[in-house]
């Protein structure tokens, strides 16, 4: 059963717009995070994304355990590795890089994690991934060893996402990436959204709520912020209410 994916799916068809609170488990413990998902309860966040390009803690099932014990909102892996796999969340983002060309993280890595995927019995969605630029080296971009999307080249964005859509992936996921000093174009966002049927995350240098209004009204389903919240857990609710009021007509 594919809960997660089909409020994605729903959300995109009412021309709803998601919020995503992204936590990095390397800067949290288990004992910290039950604050946060209150926070998340009280702005109605729609999803916790979990993960990061590294992980070297030890807690992550912890972590997910203290979420789900303060909060209902569904707990999403964002992983940075095969490594970072918990049976404890509800849904996974089985990413594939699409814009790099390093095949390690296009299906290498799949077939390192796909016995333990399936047998952590996640609900996994697979997912295009788009790294774009930030205007700065990210860390996403040193450990896959590959190139962003340079940020004014909006039609080699769409044709990766329509190959993305084309290959059966069922989400596209545009990541200027940790610490991006620029958040994704608006119209690279347009672009991309206006031509392909699946719902589309945007993340990466978004750091008040008017850009995530702005990006939602380009066409982005989900706006996904981390750093900006970890600096300032004010915009959580801020960045929500931004996002909910900004409801489009169906396309």
């Amino acid at each position: 059963m594919q809960k997660v994916y089909n409020s994605f799916v729903e959300k995109k068809a009412k021309g709803a717009k998601a919020f995503a609170v992204l936590i990095d488990p390397d800067k949290v413990t288990p004992q910290s995070v039950g604050a946060l998902a209150t926070k998340c309860v009280d702005a109605k966040v729609d999803y916790l994304y979990l993960g990061g390009s590294l992980v070297v803690t030890e807690h992550l099932d912890e972590v997910i355990q203290q979420l789900k014990a303060h909060c209902d909102i569904p707990v999403v892996l964002f992983p940075g590795s095969p490594s970072q796999v918990s049976r404890y969340a509800d849904a996974l983002l089985y990413l594939s890089l699409i814009s790099g060309r390093n095949p390690e993280l296009l299906i290498g890595q799949h077939v390192v994690s796909a016995a333990a995927v399936k047998k952590s019995g996640l609900e996994v969605m697979s997912t295009g991934y788009m790294v774009v630029d930030g205007g700065a080296p990210t860390t996403v971009s040193y450990i896959s060893n590959t190139a962003p999307i340079p940020a004014d080249k909006d039609d080699i964005a769409l044709c990766t996402a329509l190959a993305g859509e084309m290959l059966g992936l069922k989400l596209i996921y545009m990541d200027a990436g940790s610490g991006a000093r620029k958040p994704i174009p608006e119209s690279m966002i347009q672009r991309v959204s206006s031509h392909v049927g699946i719902p589309v995350i945007v993340g990466g240098g978004i750091k008040d709520p008017e850009k995530a209004y702005l990006n939602c009204k380009a066409g982005a389903d989900v706006i996904v912020v981390g750093n900006a919240i970890e600096k300032d857990a004010s915009l959580i609710k801020e960045i929500a209410n931004a996002v909910h009021t900004s409801k489009v007509g169906v396309k």
